[in-house]
Parts: structure tokens; sequence; C-alpha cells
């Protein structure tokens, strides 16, 4: 079986068209691989759920009955010692949880006003 003349070229220029146009999709076209998308989902709800969790830090130390000394405490600190210091009030721990939340407890800096 004889194949037409243009047959070559052309299986070569479908193959290099489905290669450019693989790399330009995941490099300009926003493609992502199933993994990359999962990290960034899981990224996106834990953010969500840090989020989420800002209002429980909030209340518990609004109830705390040694609320003043804490903040007088985390206000002292500085740099990323602020960050220690509210994680050491007990008010970044996530109800359920042994160890207190970083992330939480940046958001819960943030939300009191005591990150800058």
């Amino acid at each position: 079986m004889t194949f037409p003349e243009w047959t070559k070229p052309g299986a070569y220029g479908a193959l290099g068209g489905a290669i450019a146009i693989s790399i330009l999709g995941f490099t300009w076209g926003g493609w992502t691989t199933s993994g990359s998308a999962q990290e960034m989902a899981q990224n996106l709800a834990s953010e969500e759920v840090t989020l989420a969790m800002v209002p429980v830090c909030l209340n518990t130390a609004s109830a705390d009955p040694e609320r003043a000394e804490k903040l007088v405490l985390v206000q002292e600190a500085s740099g990323f010692n602020k960050r220690k210091a509210m994680m050491e009030t007990g008010w970044a721990t996530q109800p359920g949880a042994d160890a207190p939340n970083r992330d939480l407890a940046t958001a819960c800096l943030a939300e009191l006003e005591l990150d800058g």
C-alpha cells in the first residue's frame, strides 16, 4: 500500500502541533494536572477553615478571664514571637485539637489588630 506524498509531513505537523498546544496550554492556558488541582483545592480548603475558625478564636479570647494579661504579653512580643505568644494563650487552638494552629494564630492577630 502506498501513501500519498503529503502523509509524512502531515503526520509530523500534527504531532508537532499537539506538542505545541500542550506546552502553551500548560504554561499560559491555565491547564493543570489533577495533582496540582488537588493541591490548590486543599490549600483553599485549609484557608477557608482557618477563616471560619477566627470567630471561635475571638470568642475564646473575649471569654478568657486572663485576657488583659495575655493581650499585654502578645503586644509586647515582636515579629514571629507575637504569633508564638498568641499560640501560647491557647486562643488559637481549634476545638478538638491538642496543639494551637499557626495559621489561626496569625489570623487572630490580624482580627485583634495586634499584628503590627
